[in-house]
């Protein structure tokens, strides 16, 4: 509803046989080209600020260009960079890319994929991923220490220049390799690009990063690489026959776009990374030994394509583990309540509530009550004008409801600011009179921003942070929050403890819920409004393989991302509530 702003989408592609032979056979030149644009647009939901594409030509001769990117800004961004491509662009490996930066740094400039040149192919390297690094400080000083000197301070940057060195110095190792064997002039550099290892490049590079990434690149020379965290937080899948080897952040676009079963495509393992070799050969590597598995919940609730066979299931079980909360909001009056959802990604989870209804042998009446309209073209009005348009980027059906007689129960994925309840939902839903109305979110409470990836808000911004916080003011627990403050404040590095989870400590879920209602009412409404939100055992039941769970519950899965939520309640104090500790 509050439209959280996706993560980054990764696509690659390496055509394992020449190109005459997809042109051959599928009669056009464009067949990796037209494959690429299916997988991005298939994932386009994951970002929508930007475009690039990278391709690889492993034929062409010296004097002529061998790798090309294209790159463009705006939610037509994917269709301006293929209406780019040309016949001398095509290459045997391919990589796509699709951006929202979580970090405020926006711009062709920050548009993946990244690109680092050089006059021997072997040590051209191009990136791109979906990832968030929460210790680039640190890599930047190692980097630095080095001697290295990056132009722009931004983890993919960086990344490139720590991982572009690395590639020099294994480059550098076959040539003292060669040399030792007699070899010269271009047997050099064959020999190079023959047996360059990247598995060694990895190696060397990704244990010096913490976060939540899969990394993507190739080289000039034709070696293709992608690499997952290791606490196996953002996700990445694989296929491969002998015409293709692809990956992608999302299993039913590899599914659609190469018309294969789910079994076919495979998850790539925390720490692993999947390599094609410049002669063709695929294979997968350990990179970084595993650590605590912390694949994103998040990604089952709201962000992938709910078209996967496992995604659909689990939503749909997240909206169904809801229903006697439900009951229970509506003293059991399901004959006189109408069930709904907000549109669009809820609607998966509407039916799993329906249906855990009707195993209950109830009749459940089901309405589209609320209408997402398209976006409306707020910028042409201005101050409350413009709060006035955004109120109605949604609407609702007249007469779907009886007033003051039913109950409206309704389905959402997710509540985080809370400001589109109060400006738009809320308003609206008060029009048609209900009884009551009880607001569902299909997640547990948002309590904690996210640093892997996810544009999730700072601690302020969080509704049910807010609640807290006004909660401790009422009580007159102001002690608790210098105390939270001081910890935080003295957090050092090594230091494994999320201080910030004991601001909710002496709060009930309920507690924290009745306080959000309280603070989300728009003046003037007069239904009766009340929350229900998932529980952290429900979701872990509903989706057993991704135990991440850190917006929820503040159990950060890696050192950096603790570091970061205590360093966000210190700038909450300073800045915001601005008190003298």
């Amino acid at each position: 509803m509050e439209q959280l702003k996706h993560e980054c989408g990764v696509a690659m592609i390496r055509l394992l046989k020449p190109l005459e032979y997809y042109e051959r056979k599928y009669g056009t030149w464009r067949y990796g080209f037209n494959k690429l644009y299916l997988m991005m647009e298939k994932q386009h939901n994951r970002g929508q600020e930007g475009a690039g594409l990278a391709t690889v030509s492993l034929t062409t001769a010296p004097g002529h260009e061998y790798m090309f990117r294209e790159k463009a800004e705006g939610k037509n961004a994917i269709t301006e960079i293929f209406s780019r491509v040309n016949p001398s662009m095509t290459g045997e490996l391919l990589m796509g890319h699709l951006r929202y930066s979580t970090t405020g740094k926006s711009g062709l400039t920050f548009v993946h994929p990244f690109l680092r040149r050089n006059n021997w192919r072997a040590k051209n390297l191009c990136l791109c991923g979906n990832f968030n690094m929460t210790n680039i400080d640190e890599v930047f000083q190692f980097i630095t220490a080095q001697g290295q000197s990056p132009r722009i301070f931004a983890d993919t940057y960086i990344t490139l220049e720590l991982m572009g060195h690395r590639l020099d110095r294994e480059a550098e190792r076959l040539f003292s390799m060669a040399k030792q064997d007699g070899l010269q002039g271009t047997d050099i550099t064959q020999y190079i690009e023959d047996n360059i290892d990247m598995g060694n490049v990895l190696r060397t590079t990704m244990p010096h990063f913490d976060g939540g990434y899969v990394m993507c690149g190739m080289t000039g020379s034709g070696e293709m690489f992608a690499v997952r965290d290791p606490w196996g937080i953002r996700p990445a899948f694989y296929y491969y026959d002998d015409e293709v080897a692809v990956l992608a952040s999302e299993r039913p676009v590899i599914q659609t776009t190469f018309n294969i079963e789910a079994q076919q495509v495979h998850e790539l393992q925390p720490g692993k990374a999947l390599m094609v070799r410049k002669n063709g050969t695929v294979t997968l590597q350990q990179i970084i030994e595993p650590k605590n598995y912390s694949a994103c919940s998040f990604e089952r609730i709201y962000f992938s394509r709910g078209s996967d066979r496992d995604i659909y299931i689990e939503r749909k079980r997240l909206g169904e583990q809801l229903t006697p909360a439900i009951i229970k909001a509506i003293d059991g009056d399901v004959e006189n309540t109408v069930f709904s959802y907000i549109p669009n990604t809820a609607e998966v989870a509407f039916w799993g509530m329906t249906d855990g209804l009707r195993r209950l042998n109830h009749d459940v009446r089901m309405e589209k009550v609320v209408w997402k309209d398209i976006k409306l073209r707020t910028f042409i009005a201005e101050g409350n004008e413009r709060n006035d348009l955004a109120a109605h980027v949604y609407d609702i059906t007249y007469g779907s409801l009886r007033p003051h007689k039913d109950n409206l129960v309704i389905i959402d994925d997710s509540i985080v600011r809370g400001t589109t309840l109060k400006e738009s939902i809320f308003k609206i839903l008060d029009r048609l009179k209900p009884k009551k109305i009880v607001m569902v979110s299909s997640s547990p409470q948002i309590r904690y921003p996210d640093y892997y990836g996810i544009d999730m808000s700072r601690l302020e911004e969080l509704c049910a942070f807010r609640a807290a916080i006004a909660l401790i003011k009422e009580r007159n627990m102001q002690q608790l929050i210098a105390d939270t403050y001081r910890a935080c404040k003295q957090t050092e590095k090594g230091d494994e403890q999320n201080y910030v989870r004991a601001i909710y400590a002496p709060f009930s879920v309920e507690e924290i819920n009745q306080k959000i209602v309280s603070m989300l009412r728009p003046e003037g409404m007069t239904t009766a409004v009340e929350l229900v939100f998932q529980s952290i055992e429900g979701l872990h039941e509903a989706c057993p393989n991704h135990p991440g769970d850190w917006y929820f519950t503040g159990h950060y899965p890696t050192p950096g991302g603790i570091r970061m939520v205590n360093q966000a309640f210190v700038n909450f104090v300073e800045n915001v509530l601005k008190m003298q500790l």
